[in-house]
């Protein structure tokens, strides 16, 4: 922050920025002495974060011209976010399904970073309802839908985000590395996953939770079930989960997932 309150901004990182938003449909190669002059930065302060933007692949250089375009990471990113707009407006009709057929809250997750965030819920209409923040980062080994999600990443990141630390948030949370990776296996196996008051200070509130894949077959998104153990008893979880499983494929579907697991 700097003496007004306002937060401090990184002039090199706004202005690389610029750089790749000054590439367009109509403009999809730029040189270096025409990005000077259209963002009015001198041309070896634009050299300097086209190099950097080159190094780390967001830039390639055309051979022939010596001009420049967007490189793969970006279509990467782009992606990303196409993805998010889609699984958003995709998901909630059987988000709306699986709270019809079950009476209780269904949550739509996604994986950022090593955690996962929440960016879809519907309720039931219900007296006793599930508090969860849309856009809030929970851990991801001890919630139905973080562990839906980090069972199908690959074993660096599993234990990136043991390193990271197991910290008990409940009586019921699991800590043991071993535990965990054998909890894991298993969620694999059944092709869902279930947190027992594992995470939030309400012990009492039982979770299940199915994985969603994107159309190359990665899981990057979860879709729960959520309510107090006096309603989703053990009895009800199988069943439940057979529910779930079924709506989070067909939402993998309807944004490109054809079968192929990564």
């Amino acid at each position: 922050m700097n003496d007004t309150g306002q937060p401090l901004l990184l002039s090199s990182v706004r202005n690389a920025l610029r750089i790749l938003q000054a590439f367009t449909t109509e403009h999809p190669e730029r040189g270096v002495r025409e990005l000077a002059k259209e963002l009015q930065l001198s041309k070896s302060t634009v050299q300097r974060l086209v190099d950097t933007l080159t190094s780390e692949g967001f830039l390639v250089q055309n051979e022939s011209t010596r001009k420049y375009r967007l490189g793969v990471p970006v279509l990467t990113l782009s992606r990303v976010v196409t993805t998010h707009l889609e699984i958003h407006q995709e998901a909630l009709p059987h988000l709306q399904h699986l709270v019809a057929i079950t009476n209780e809250t269904a949550l739509l997750s996604v994986l950022e970073g090593t955690r996962s965030v929440y960016l879809h819920k519907v309720e039931p209409k219900r007296s006793v309802r599930i508090y969860t923040e849309i856009g809030g980062r929970n851990p991801l080994y001890c919630t139905a839908s973080g562990k839906a999600l980090l069972a199908y990443q690959d074993q660096e990141f599993i234990e990136r985000v043991m390193e990271e630390g197991l910290i008990p948030y409940t009586s019921r949370t699991i800590t043991d590395p071993d535990t965990l990776r054998r909890h894991l296996s298993d969620i694999r196996a059944k092709g869902y996953a279930v947190s027992k008051g594992e995470y939030i200070d309400e012990e009492e509130i039982h979770s299940i939770a199915a994985p969603v894949r994107d159309y190359t077959g990665r899981v990057f998104a979860a879709v729960t079930i959520t309510g107090p153990v006096y309603r989703l008893r053990p009895a009800m979880i199988e069943d439940y989960a057979d529910k779930l499983t079924k709506e989070a494929l067909e939402i993998s579907k309807r944004i490109g997932y054809s079968g192929h697991r990564k």
